[in-house]
């Protein structure tokens, strides 16, 4: 798609703000390092091997740590937070038949633990019954998206986490639809990769893209991806994992996350370890076309212990399946990224991360049909996609005297583009034979934090000091058969600013109860340049306001925990285009939600459920025009109820099983006028959910296996809560059956989705400019099959 001028100072700008701020801070000294070697320091050793990972604790702790002999090749989970050397070394080591010993200020020695030698009795007498051992605590599970590294269990907020294995990372791996397909009330339009939206716990104000702000932010790592922009649907290559943060985060996220937050974590670079990972598929799309892939993985040090480089590539081919015509299977896509991370690991416990991303979708169709249960549609206009984002970043943290400072700034280019066929639906604007109305929109994302925390005591806080700017532009134009010349029909621009200090303390009340207070303090300014009458109208709003979040939180157990929080956001306002051709302003929506939790690790397993309550005031929605055009309005209030419910538990060494589900009513009870609404539910977001995961591992030979079945039901969903355009649908089985084996360095995946060869419809909306006079639906992929096969050097 055609791409508009951009400021070229924008990288110079996004690359040397975070680098002088991060270069000013780091102040390293030997009293530091000493310090963090002695005292607890912030530790963040990636899920491997038990061997991979005493080295890592060695490189970041800055310390000695030797071995008796060869460690086994045993797997570790992730150990993240602020603990001592020897509390990291004991928890990696549990369960492992070894111990580590400190033999000086700065080292460690680990060896075999050593078992009480046998003595012989003087005579065979009767022996007492021997005393149970004693079970070790569990290890804590430690999450990063409430902006500090903070054990589960005492995190007073509704968190689902997706863990990726080295081994399950070493296969090309999805997008954000495979990580919905794994956590309670995340939703997703099904319009096709890179055009979908993305919604949590209900918070859905509507399935057209158009201005507003989305209401789940996406991370990746420490950095925003996502303002406004759709989902980008970044492919999950070398990720460690997913964590997703529901319910409004406005006191630590800011302005817009009324849902939640979506972080993806990725590997980070390792110093002192060279790699290479590799690995290919195919697939066979039933009723459609062959589809193919790969991605490689690379880490390189550069400088000893200090430096390190990791480079990540990837690209594949979906096959089409949807009949357009005679154009067979046109709706193939393909998607190609890649990413660079740079990691610094200077004296005095600090580290630097710079690092940046790449990813281009590119579809040659759309994928919904006329009629329910098809997959061909008559002959029209093809309708490409594409989704193309470009992401800058810098991080770094450290210990600041007893404090530890976490810098942050971030730079997004990101285009996004459309095509309808206006064949139909584009006559009120008076362009002579329509064939193609052209989408293009360009978001730019600049967002920068600083945040400090420490202990004082029992009493742990963070504050923190951010500033954001968001700039985003749509251009639609109309392509007619007759004149070559694109006509426009719609030019909005906006640029978003907000400036904020946030902060958050824990304080114990009493043993086991806790009570945690947040707050954010922010100014934003939101400025619309609208095109009237084909004249350009600018018009500024401001804001300024206070997001605050209270919870109370009860320790069960060492292994069990209860909590009651409150959590607001809200999204600033805006101007829209009246019905007169003037510009008419739009409130500020305002959210609330009132949520009780209990989370509960049980042996080999974890049960959690969370209850919550939302009022939504002066619900802001993206909502169709007439003329096919996206304006957005306040459209009234809503409420939002719900239940999540999850759990899993592993039986014995070779099961695992997990289930969750959820029930969630939301519905627009009033309108902008204050008339009492009924039976207007909110968009996309199913009535309930069903989820079901049965896992298997075995032993085959020298190699280890495992094979995975998983259903997902999505019920009754509508998508509008505008009469005119409500449509049913929903009512879905998904599921998915793979089977992964590792031999060594080598990985072999089988899988299928669709099992069951389901057509049900997913999503109700393709081409808006048809919808006021089409049934339009969206059917679930074909039975599909897919091999792969890795290889890590």
């Amino acid at each position: 798609m055609p791409r508009r001028a951009t400021f070229r100072s924008s990288w110079a700008l996004a690359l040397s703000v975070p680098v002088l701020a991060i270069a000013s801070s780091i102040l390293p000294t030997e009293a530091f390092a000493q310090q963090a070697r002695s005292e607890r320091q912030q530790i963040d050793i990636s899920a491997g091997t038990l061997p991979r990972a005493v080295a890592e604790l060695a490189r970041e702790a800055h310390v000695s740590i030797g071995t008796e002999g060869s460690l086994p090749n045993t797997r570790t989970r992730a150990l993240r937070g602020r603990i001592t050397v020897s509390e990291a070394l004991a928890r990696l080591l549990r369960g492992s038949g070894w111990v580590a010993r400190q033999v000086g200020p700065t080292a460690w020695r680990i060896e075999p633990a050593l078992l009480p030698e046998p003595t012989l009795a003087p005579a065979p007498t009767p022996a007492p019954a021997p005393a149970p051992v004693p079970l070790a605590p569990p290890q804590p599970i430690m999450v990063t998206a409430a902006k500090t590294a903070r054990d589960y269990l005492t995190l007073p907020a509704a968190l689902a986490r997706v863990d990726l294995s080295d081994e399950v990372s070493l296969l090309p791996q999805q997008g954000s639809s495979s990580v919905a397909m794994q956590v309670e009330g995340l939703s997703l339009t099904a319009a096709g990769a890179g055009r979908n939206r993305m919604f949590l716990r209900g918070v859905a104000d509507s399935p057209f893209t158009g201005e507003s702000q989305t209401t789940v932010a996406v991370m990746l790592d420490s950095a925003r991806v996502t303002y406004s922009a759709p989902d980008p649907d970044l492919w999950l290559v070398d990720v460690e994992g997913m964590e997703v943060l529901k319910g409004p985060q406005g006191s630590l996220y800011g302005v817009g996350t009324l849902g939640g937050i979506y972080q993806i974590r990725t590997r980070r670079p390792q110093q002192g370890e060279t790699s290479m990972a590799m690995s290919g598929g195919l697939e066979a799309v039933g009723h459609g076309d062959i589809g193919y892939g790969g991605q490689v993985v690379g880490n390189l040090p550069l400088a000893g212990d200090t430096v390190a480089l990791r480079l990540v590539g990837y690209g594949m081919r979906e096959g089409g399946w949807v009949d357009t015509g005679a154009r067979a299977d046109s709706n193939s896509l393909t998607v190609s990224g890649g990413r660079a991370a740079l990691a610094i690991e200077p004296e005095g416990g600090w580290r630097i991360d710079l690092s940046g991303m790449a990813q281009r979708i590119n579809s040659n169709d759309s994928q919904y049909v006329y009629a329910e249960g098809a997959r061909q549609r008559p002959a029209q206009l093809p309708e490409p996609h594409d989704n193309d984002i470009t992401l800058v970043a810098a991080h770094a943290a450290g210990p600041l005297g007893a404090l530890t400072l976490a810098l942050d700034s971030s730079y997004v280019w990101h285009e996004v583009g459309d095509t309808f066929d206006a064949t139909q639906g584009a006559e009120s604007f008076g362009v002579a034979d329509p064939r193609l109305l052209h989408d293009d929109r360009e978001y730019r994302v600049w967002n920068s934090e600083a945040l400090l925390s420490g202990e004082f005591g029992p009493v742990s806080w963070l504050l923190g000091a951010a500033h954001l700017q968001a700039r985003q532009t749509l251009v639609s134009t109309l392509e007619s058969a007759t004149d070559p010349a694109a006509a426009v029909v719609d030019d909005d621009r906006r640029k978003s600013t907000e400036s904020a200090l946030f902060g958050n303390l824990r304080l114990p009340l009493l043993t086991d109860l806790s009570l945690e207070l947040g707050a954010r303090l922010f100014a934003g300014t939101v400025r619309d340049t609208r095109l009237v009458n084909g004249v350009p109208v600018v018009e500024d709003l401001h804001r300024t306001g206070l997001t605050p979040s209270a919870a109370l939180s009860w320790r069960l157990s060492d292994t069990g925990m209860t909590y009651l929080r409150y959590g607001s956001a809200l999204r600033q306002g805006g101007v829209e285009i009246g019905a007169g051709g003037e510009l008419e302003p739009f409130d500020s929506d305002e959210l609330a939600t009132l949520e009780a939790g209990w989370r509960q690790l049980m042996g080999a397993g974890q049960l959690e459920l969370s209850l919550f309550a939302t009022q939504w005031n002066h619900v802001q929605s993206d909502v169709l025009q007439p003329d096919g055009l996206i304006e957005t309005m306040n459209v009234g209030d809503a409420r939002i109820v719900g239940v999540e419910a999850s759990w899993s538990r592993d039986f014995g060494e070779h099961w695992h099983v997990a289930a969750g589900g959820t029930l969630t009513e939301g519905h627009l009870y009033r309108d902008a006028e204050e008339v009492r609404l009924s039976d207007r539910s909110l968009p996309v977001v199913p009535e309930y959910t069903l989820r079901g995961e049965v896992e298997h591992r075995f032993a085959l030979g020298r190699a280890e296996g495992q094979v995975n079945l998983r259903l997902n039901y999505l019920g009754p969903a509508h998508l509008s809560f505008d009469p005119l355009l409500d449509r049913d649908m929903g009512n879905a089985l998904l599921s998915q059956l793979s089977a992964r084996v590792l031999l060594g360095d080598l990985a072999l995946g089988l899988a299928v989705e669709n099992l069951f060869a389901r057509n049900d419809d997913t999503f109700a909306l393709g081409n808006r400019l048809r919808l006021f006079t089409t049934e339009q639906f969206t059917p679930v992929r074909p039975t599909t099959a897919s091999f792969s096969v890795g290889y890590r050097f």
